[in-house]
This record gives structure tokens, sequence and C-alpha cells, in this order.
């Protein structure tokens, strides 16, 4: 049975919470939030379901999508990243909802701006632990070995991506989008380096 170090947990844990803080943070401002965040939404909006569960759903399918491109087999341990984040993310959205609702043009820039900042500094924590990431943050990571990109570039040829696929769906995209697509790669990239030593062990590959 695989151990895992109390430091690496914490972290993992730590880092799923403020991430998944983060993302309600930038869906509550209803500025428009991450391409991947409205690709979830117009899902939800359009078939039915919670944010939290096509969060999952579609995690499912980028695990077997991420073993093709490294020969690997499934991992499967990332399902119960992709529960937590999405419980996490149903959770928060449920409690902003009741105590976070911009009305004015500068409380919802200030709350998106804080969901930004916050889902730059979760993925970054919980991505030093090296355990079991979002299949989404994996591609991502396998994009940057595979092509030799830093994280900035290899996050901003997703999200462009995504961007694609919220507006068929008719996610909620907004200035939000626009400036999530803009900072979320150098915010991710400055705090991987930022965080780097937070484990025993920095994270083989770290941020360029």
């Amino acid at each position: 049975m695989m151990k895992v170090n109390k430091k690496i947990l914490i972290l993992y844990v730590l880092g799923i919470i403020i991430l998944t803080l983060g993302i309600s943070f930038t869906i509550q401002s209803n500025l428009g939030t991450s391409p991947f965040d409205a690709v979830l939404v117009g899902l939800s909006n359009r078939v039915g379901l919670t944010v939290g569960s096509w969060e999952f759903i579609l995690a499912f399918l980028f695990i077997f999508c991420n073993a093709l491109l490294q020969r690997k087999r499934p991992e499967f341990l990332c399902l119960l990243t992709a529960f937590i984040t999405g419980l996490g993310i149903d959770l928060w959205l449920y409690l902003l909802h009741h105590f976070v609702q911009p009305e004015l043009i500068i409380s919802k820039l200030a709350c998106l701006s804080i969901g930004i900042i916050v889902i730059g500094i979760g993925t970054a924590i919980y991505l030093q632990a090296n355990f079991a990431p979002i299949p989404i943050d994996r591609f991502m990571l396998i994009l940057r070995d595979i092509t030799g990109m830093s994280i900035l570039y290899s996050k901003t040829l997703i999200s462009l991506a995504f961007l694609l696929f919220a507006i068929i769906l008719n996610g909620p995209i907004g200035i939000g989008t626009i400036l999530t697509v803009c900072l979320s790669g150098p915010i991710l990239n400055y705090f991987m380096k930022k965080y780097h030593s937070l484990t025993l062990s920095p994270l083989k590959g770290q941020a360029d």
C-alpha cells in the first residue's frame, strides 16, 4: 500500500481547498470564469447536474486521454482529486451564494481578482505535493513535458481550446475569461516558482 508523507497530504488537501475557493469566487463574480470552468457551468446549465459533478465527469475522460499520451495505465487515483475538487466547488458556491453577491462593477472585479489569484495559489500548492493531480492539470504538465513549453504557455494553450468549447456551450464568457486566459498562466508560473520548496523534494521539472 502506498505510504503518503503527511506534509504532502497536507499540501494536497490545502491546495485543493484554496483552489476550489478561487474557482467559486470567479463564478460568483458574474464577469466570466476560466474557459474550463465556463465549460463546466455551460454543461450544468444546458444538461443539468451541478458544476462539481461535471468536474468529476470531465476528469474521468481526461484520465484516459492522459494515459494514452503517456502510454501508461490510467491514474484512477486522480478521480479522488476530481471528486474532492467537485465537492469543494459545490460547497463553496453554496456558501458564497449566501454571503458574496457582488452587484457593483467594482465589487465584481474585486471578486474576480481574488478568485484568479487564489486559483493560482491553490493550484501551485497542491501541484507541489505531486500526488494525484486534477487530470486537466496533469494534462497541462504532460503537454509541457512533451513540447518543452513552460507552464505559462501550456496552460494558456489549453485555456484557448476550452474557450472555444465554452462559447459553443454558451458558458459564462466575459471580461473575467479574458483576464483569466491572460493572467492565469503567469500567476501559476510565479507561484510554482515561489512554492517549489514547500515539499521535501521539489516537483520534478518545475516551472521555467
